[in-house]
């Protein structure tokens, strides 16, 4: 019973349960569901372990194409295999003779100097061009806008040897339109012209081959970085009198510095690397004077069946790819800390 100070008495509950005298309470056990045990009695795997377990496929597959061949190129290039030890299935170490006699050799160094060149003013264009392009679609109307995409889309998407097929029959000594164009616009010497006479004229055939095919990437990339400027800064700029080429620079340059930069980092591996082109234009004549180091490699290897040495121009062009992009990533990661 208890009694109020008013007088009024009441009755407690019979259902409440009594207080303990200063031992504190057990709290209610949880009523969810228990979580099972594995199976077996085996234990779980910690949870840091699963993003390597995720990624476990990739990196297997990734070591057994690549990185498998690329040990075993090195290991060619540490002998000296012809094809004489080729059929005999001798191979003899070398040591570092092959790279010696590369880098002694002055037609290496040529090649060196005219792939670097290739790649130059290849990415240049590419660049140039592609971004002016870009720009382009980013003004044209839906229908225009529309057609042109198409364009771009079914000119990258032509195989390479279709498109070298074609560029051969364009530039044909005696059935090239090219030809054609130059007698009709009233150029004398132009009956019968070959236009890959010299290792000159063969590579800048091949630079307009692989700008054409690279252009729509650039382009096409360079219009949905456009879409992430936003309009107000055009308008801005437009109140502030700024030109097109001001504003290029002041505005669609640094919001796409990043656009720009592995753009650029991607067409130099592309260009540096381009086999196709070179070779099915004209094998890298006439006379190997339009070999790059690709096609270099291969000429020795597979024609000149020095073995050994087609691998070691392999492992020097991958050691010269390297350096360069070195650049490109400090660069990029930069550009990654100023942000």
């Amino acid at each position: 019973m208890t009694v109020h100070s008013q007088g009024a008495v009441t009755s407690a509950p019979q259902d409440a349960p009594p207080k303990s005298d200063g031992l504190p309470e057990t709290p209610a056990p949880a009523t969810g569901p228990r979580p099972t045990p594995p199976r077996g009695g085996g234990k779980s795997l910690p949870t840091g372990w699963l993003p390597y377990l995720l990624v476990a496929p990739a990196v297997l597959a990734l070591a057994t194409l690549l990185l498998y061949p690329l040990i075993k190129n090195v290991i060619l290039s540490l002998q000296d295999i012809n094809k004489i030890e080729f059929i005999q299935r001798k191979y003899p170490f070398a040591g570092l003779d092959n790279y010696t006699e590369l880098l002694g050799d002055t037609n290496f160094w040529t090649v060196v100097v005219r792939s670097f060149g290739f790649t130059l003013a290849n990415v240049a264009l590419i660049m140039v061009l592609g971004s002016l392009i870009g720009i382009l679609l980013n003004k044209l109307g839906k229908k225009m806008r529309l057609v042109l995409s198409m364009a771009l889309v079914m000119a990258w998407a032509m195989p390479i040897v279709a498109s070298v097929q074609v560029f051969r029959w364009l530039f044909d000594e005696q059935f090239g339109v090219m030809n054609w164009v130059m007698r009709t616009a009233g150029f004398s010497g132009y009956e019968q012209h070959n236009w890959m006479e010299t290792g000159l004229s063969t590579m800048v055939i091949v630079t307009i081959l692989v700008v054409w095919g690279s252009i729509p990437f650039v382009a096409l990339n360079m219009y949905a970085g456009l879409t992430t400027v936003g309009a107000e800064l055009y308008e801005a700029a437009r109140m502030d009198g700024a030109n097109g080429w001001q504003t290029f620079w002041k505005i669609v340059f640094p919001n796409l510095k990043p656009f720009f930069l592995i753009t650029t980092f991607l067409e130099v591996i592309w260009v540096f690397k381009a086999f196709t082109q070179v070779y099915a234009m004209n094998k890298g004549g006439p006379d190997r004077a339009s070999e790059i180091l690709p096609v270099f490699a291969y000429v020795e290897g597979q024609s000149q069946a020095h073995y050994g040495l087609a691998a070691a121009i392999s492992v020097l062009t991958i050691v010269i790819l390297v350096i360069v992009m070195s650049f490109y990533f400090r660069l990029i990661l930069k550009q990654e800390e100023e942000q």
